[in-house]
């Protein structure tokens, strides 16, 4: 019964680690053959990670100057209770550098843990026009621009079409690209709406302090949240909309006569490129309120 056993327990351990494919006809017991896999076996359990934390948290908390240690926001807060935190950054910016400062040292978002470096902003803060996608993908979060990698060049290639160049150092016919997300989420996922509402102070305040004359959101995720909308990207493109800030602290400062104007995010018409036309399209309407002003 004993030799049953051990090899039932040989077994378990070959399962437990991965190895689940039969190779001989007789069961072998591990530990017979590597004295380190016996030790292994006769190790105590590890306590649980709670118990570990919870042994631990003494320790953290006892400093020479008495002070404690201070947990991660988005462990100990609310979804609401980032937001303010959030509102309260971004309302003390009083420059870009300011921002990107507040942004680069906010803690209540978990995706900063899993990111490379920050991805702040790209082109020329002058520009007239304002281009706001959802987050960086891997290209971006690498190089620490927006709009960087295949679809990045895509969308260069079509703001060339009507002029525009973020190199430019003429505001006339260059423009400023950042995403509403700064950093990338983890296998390039799509940003969840808590993320989105926790983000949405300190983009406003972008918007804000860059003053543009159109917002070009790119992609459904960035135009529901900005122009605070439920309908789907097809319905939202192709027309122009007013741009109300909806955070209490930048009603009051920011540009009443911002035109928005949404369209497909570059990374859709490279999966669908028979859309190119409706975004060339929208890209002309931008060509003609510039020309226009």
């Amino acid at each position: 019964m004993g030799q049953q056993n051990a090899y039932v327990e040989a077994l378990r351990w070959h399962i437990d680690h991965g190895y689940d494919d039969l190779l001989a006809l007789e069961a072998v017991d591990a530990s017979t053959l590597n004295p380190a896999i016996k030790k292994l076996q006769d190790m105590p359990e590890p306590a649980p990670a709670t118990a570990q934390a919870d042994a631990r948290a003494p320790a953290m908390n006892a400093t020479s100057g008495g002070a404690t240690a201070t947990p991660a926001l988005s462990a100990s807060l609310s979804n609401a209770d980032l937001i303010a935190e959030a509102t309260a950054l971004a309302a003390k910016a009083e420059t870009l550098d300011d921002l990107k400062t507040a942004i680069a040292d906010f803690d209540g978002l978990s995706v900063k843990k899993t990111a490379t470096q920050m991805v702040f902003a790209d082109g020329n803060p002058d520009a007239k026009v304002m281009l706001v996608g959802e987050a960086p993908g891997a290209d971006e979060d690498r190089m620490g621009k927006p709009f960087v990698g295949v679809s990045g060049q895509l969308l260069d290639h079509m703001l060339g079409f009507i002029g525009i160049d973020r190199a430019s150092d003429n505001p006339e016919n260059s423009i400023y690209i950042s995403n509403i997300l700064n950093w990338r989420p983890p296998g390039n996922r799509t940003p969840t709406p808590e993320e989105m509402s926790i983000c949405l102070p300190f983009i406003e305040k972008h918007i804000q302090l860059v003053k543009p004359d159109i917002l070009l959101l790119t992609g459904g995720v960035a135009a529901k949240t900005l122009l605070s909308s439920t309908d789907s990207i097809s319905r939202l493109r192709g027309k122009w909309h007013d741009y109300t800030p909806q955070t209490h602290e930048t009603q009051n400062d920011v540009k009443t006569d911002i035109k928005a104007l949404a369209t497909y995010h570059p990374s859709y018409l490279l999966r669908t490129p028979a859309q190119k036309k409706l975004v060339w399209n929208d890209l002309l309407r931008v060509k003609q309120a510039l020309k226009s002003d």
